[in-house]
């Protein structure tokens, strides 16, 4: 689906943070100008860990940033008024946007949360299933969605959420970091759907864990992120890789070995 091996996860500046907006947002240029030079996709969180960060699109219209639709990949979860939401969206459609990773997300004190009813959903939270039918409901052919796989949660529960998130539309998947061959992601395999492989690219691995909610696992003790990202490769050689955590401080063709 992507024309890219990997796609690269890209963090917007902080909006709390102090300090000179334009060399943070001339920060976030650089390292987004490098990944497409790399003949890399991006991947931009949307507010990650509930903190509140400038959207990709914010991002793109301060520093004039290219758009390259077919390796970007703009995050959006629930936390957002409906008002923005829809704002979002229309931006993002009007710049040709197209790949859209839609998840719950983290909630945070200072980010407003969707309403259900506003989206047409009878439940008391909003969730990804029902950001997921509206998007791919009332922008019927402006986006192609994608959804998040937890492998690390209860199976069958995992797959059964998944199997509805690919009936209201969701057209490709991305797990949570992988630590070698996973039998749960092998079990995509049955969804007839592409799939984006997250590999964990930092030593630190109690963030890791942190990241999905685990104290512990046995296969991140001693963890080795380019080891495992060759494990990855060999055990899924035909997906395209998802890079959180990378350092752009490293030479990346000595590390990654499919640019």
């Amino acid at each position: 689906m992507f024309d890219c091996a990997y796609l690269i996860e890209i963090l917007t500046p902080k909006r709390a943070t102090l300090g000179d907006l334009e060399e943070r947002m001339s920060g976030f240029a650089e390292r987004y100008r490098r990944s497409f030079d790399s003949s890399s996709g991006v991947s931009i969180p949307d507010n990650p860990m509930g903190q509140p960060r400038y959207s990709l699109l914010e991002v793109i219209e301060f520093c004039g940033l290219p758009v390259h639709p077919p390796r970007t990949v703009m995050n959006l979860n629930t936390f957002h008024s409906k008002e923005q939401l829809d704002g979002m969206l229309n931006r993002a459609s009007s710049l040709g946007l197209k790949y859209l990773l839609v998840v719950r997300g983290d909630g945070g004190p200072t980010l407003s949360k969707l309403e259900p009813e506003s989206i047409g959903s009878k439940k008391s939270v909003a969730t990804s299933i029902d950001l997921l039918r509206y998007i791919n409901s009332e922008y019927s052919g402006v986006f192609i969605t994608g959804a998040a796989f937890n492998q690390y949660n209860p199976m069958p529960f995992e797959l059964d959420r998944l199997k509805q998130k690919i009936d209201t539309g969701a057209k490709f998947v991305i797990t949570q970091p992988v630590l070698g061959k996973d039998p749960k992601v092998d079990l995509l395999e049955g969804f007839n759907i592409p799939v984006v492989i997250e590999a964990w690219m930092s030593e630190k691995v109690d963030l890791l864990l942190k990241s999905v909610r685990r104290e512990k696992d046995e296969r991140a003790e001693g963890y080795d992120p380019l080891k495992n990202l060759h494990t990855l490769h060999e055990a899924y050689p035909k997906n395209c890789v998802y890079l959180s955590m990378l350092s752009f401080k490293q030479d990346w063709k000595g590390i990654l070995p499919r640019l």
